[in-house]
């Protein structure tokens, strides 16, 4: 999210470099294979080999869990070759319950 600071990108990205796998290994990106890019508000990954979109969530999402990250943020596609961390609307679902009842 925009309100995420410099260090939580940060550590994602030290994350994702120890955690994607490339050949059956962690850890090394393949030789450059892949690479990781971050700017001020975003993480990139690009690849030259195919690289699954399903994996990039699924190891963003352990990573939100391992910081106890997981009830406060989701992990929603915003565009076909994307992804964004939302904030849950607790509010929104609160209002959901009343109007069942």
């Amino acid at each position: 999210p925009d309100s995420c600071n410099g260090t939580c990108l940060l550590l994602h990205e030290q994350f994702l470099q120890e955690r994607i796998k490339v050949n059956g290994k962690a850890g090394n990106l393949g030789g450059g294979v892949v690479s990781i890019e971050r700017s001020k508000s975003k993480i990139a990954v690009n690849s030259e080999v195919p690289f699954s979109k399903r994996y990039l969530k699924y190891l963003t999402k352990k990573y939100l869990k391992k910081n106890n990250l997981r009830d406060w943020l989701r992990v929603v596609a915003n565009t076909k070759e994307s992804y964004e961390l939302r904030y849950f609307q607790i509010n929104q679902d609160e209002e959901e319950e009343e109007d069942e009842d």
